[in-house]
């Protein structure tokens, strides 16, 4: 009985997004996504991540989300989705996509130095040294640099690196590199993780405040299992797509995160 209270719960809360909150022509969170009433968006810098994540483009509003190999995902959580290629082999889940998001926003400023994650086994491993020619070799669980290899800058080496770090990383090692944030210091582009094996994270989109009550409300992403696309997840507030910004236990449609899982780049 109280899984179909929850159930109904979801569905009416999902029934009464409000039209003028959604802007089914936009396509980017800043023009399809409007803020409940009397709430405004935090400011962004344009050349920060947040405006980054803000412009990102959308698919066609009602877009279903494909898993890697083409089918429809089956759990309709989504209000949104990216316009953002997948491979075909299921790679890019969960942490992946986050990492390619913070990735590609830094490759676009041309901040290669600062495009650098762990992979589970604790190695660090930097965009600049794959430009330099050199990869990274796999021997079970310890690995190794060896030169020789292409180098430069380009998107195919800067492709080949993603590709590897979508193999070799995940919610753990994303976990281990990332810091703790409090609550009320959260940004877009901070992440609610649990770092594991499943291990899930979601990515905060879009931040906005109550001005009169200082109150934030934020939009969550994610990808996840199988490799499908990254998409704008519904909530289960009234004012859904939008999520509260709350010192507590974080649901969403397919994961609980814990009190203190917020963590930044």
């Amino acid at each position: 009985m109280k899984k179909i209270l929850s159930l109904f719960f979801f569905i009416s809360c999902i029934l009464q997004l409000h039209s003028q909150q959604i802007n089914k022509n936009g396509a980017t969170i800043q023009e399809r996504f409007i803020p409940p009433a009397n709430y405004k968006r935090i400011k962004a810098d344009d050349s920060s991540f947040a405006s980054f994540l803000r412009s990102y483009p959308l698919k066609d509003y009602g877009s279903p989300v494909l898993l890697y190999n083409g089918n429809v995902k089956f759990n309709k959580v989504h209000v949104s989705v990216f316009d953002m290629p997948l491979l075909n082999s299921d790679l890019i889940q969960c942490a992946d996509a986050v990492i390619k998001l913070r990735a590609e926003y830094l490759y676009s400023k041309k901040r290669y130095s600062e495009i650098q994650f762990h992979i589970t086994n604790g190695m660090l491993v930097p965009f600049s040294k794959y430009a330099e020619g050199e990869r990274v070799i796999v021997s079970g669980n310890k690995t190794s640099w060896k030169a020789g290899y292409k180098s430069g800058y380009g998107r195919d080496v800067f492709d080949e690196y993603l590709k590897f770090i979508y193999t070799y990383a995940g919610t753990y090692s994303l976990s281990q590199e990332a810091k703790p944030k409090n609550i009320s210091d959260i940004t877009i582009g901070d992440f609610f993780i649990y770092g594991g094996s499943p291990g899930h994270v979601v990515l905060v989109l879009d931040i906005a405040v109550d001005e009169s009550t200082g109150r934030k409300i934020m939009l969550l992403g994610q990808c996840y299992m199988p490799s499908q696309e990254f998409h704008i997840l519904k909530s289960y507030e009234k004012i859904s797509p939008w999520y509260y910004v709350e010192d507590s236990v974080l649901k969403t449609p397919e994961w609980t995160f814990q009190k203190g899982s917020l963590m930044g780049f």
